[in-house]
């Protein structure tokens, strides 16, 4: 059985990563004299490139997991906790903070063995998992990006989307989606952060103009939906040559609402087993022997009729002022000293969280 197209790509988001990280652009406040949030754009760039590499389309999950990694990596590089933001930067890709302290506190006779347990292709259902599923009012959804902790409760909920072909037949379904997606998550979690991000291939442009400003003026309208989303983002796709086949839009977690349950409603007997397979396997990504794919050039638009309330900087800033304003002043103490607000002297330690 070959290897699947999901499962090469994090090899290769996993190694833009972990380049990036060691950064000065990460390694230094992402906010500017001005109090703008200035996102890292070259390594959403190099994401981007993957799936055009790849010629992985849209029903594989790829082209829209590109943006949630960049996303996940650009809410690390704010300060939050990077156990907490799902999905992490390795496998497994959401697993809650206090089983990383029990994995790496444990005592070093039976340590190995645990995280051996932990970081197997086949998450243990239940304990760990390749994507986060969040109850809402009404239904389970899977969310593409998620700060969560036991004692908070989800703090982050983004959804994103991508399209960059047949606008006209499937730009209002994405939006309905998302609309919908974000009453139902906001009606439980009204004190989280909810973002909708949207990216675009920029041929819309040229090839649908009045389908385009539509598209821009509805994303801005969701913005101040008061019970939809807090921010939204659409970026503008620039990149030469076709899009991967079947990249019109969606996500592969595009599942059956009523048959998504919650990864803990499952038998304790099941246990008793060496592993419990529910979600796709992931290959551990460590391995860097895989051979360094060429990536094609992507780059993102700043176009005149995209409102600043829906560029990335502002998307991020509202993002994390919210979390910052809805919590106490005791937690997230990164993300408060590098936005430069205050902190309190006796703060979470949030490896704890």
């Amino acid at each position: 059985m070959g290897e699947s197209a999901k499962r090469r790509a994090w090899k290769h988001f996993d190694r833009i990563v972990n380049e990036a990280v060691q950064s000065t652009a990460y390694n230094s406040s992402p906010w500017s004299a001005d109090e703008r949030y200035e996102p890292d754009f070259r390594v959403l760039e190099h994401l981007l490139g993957v799936p055009l590499a790849l010629n992985a389309s849209s029903q594989s999950g790829v082209p829209a997991l590109a943006l949630d990694v960049w996303v996940a990596y650009e809410l690390r590089r704010a300060g939050f906790a990077p156990d907490a933001v799902w999905p992490r930067a390795h496998h497994p890709r959401v697993m809650p903070t206090p089983v990383v302290n029990y994995a790496e506190l444990a005592q070093r006779s039976i340590r190995d063995k645990i995280i051996q347990q932990l970081t197997k292709p086949t998450p243990l259902k239940g304990v760990v998992a390749t994507d986060a599923r969040i109850l809402g009012r009404h239904y389970v959804k899977q969310v593409d990006v998620v700060m969560s902790a036991w004692e908070t409760g989800p703090e982050i909920l983004i959804s994103t989307k991508r399209m960059d072909s047949s606008f006209g037949k499937n730009a209002a379904n994405r939006i309905e989606e998302a609309y919908g997606d974000a009453k139902n998550l906001r009606a439980r979690h009204p004190l989280a952060a909810h973002g909708f991000l949207y990216g675009l291939r920029s041929t819309i442009l040229d090839s649908e103009p009045d389908k385009a400003r539509w598209l821009v003026d509805l994303l801005a309208k969701l913005a101040h939906e008061g019970d939809a989303y807090n921010a939204v983002c659409l970026l503008m796709l620039d990149y030469d040559g076709k899009a991967p086949e079947g990249s019109d839009g969606g996500h592969d977690d595009d599942e059956d609402a009523a048959a998504v349950g919650l990864s803990t409603e499952f038998s304790l007997e099941r246990l008793s087993g060496a592993s419990v397979a529910g979600d796709e396997a992931e290959a551990d990504n460590t391995d860097s022997s895989e051979s360094t794919i060429v990536l094609p050039k992507v780059s993102i638009l700043a176009h005149p009729e995209i409102p600043e309330e829906l560029t990335a900087g502002s998307f991020f800033k509202r993002i994390v002022e919210l979390v910052l304003r809805s919590t106490p002043i005791t937690m997230h103490p990164q993300a408060r000293q590098a936005r430069g607000w205050p902190t309190a002297g006796l703060a979470v330690d949030e490896t704890d969280v």
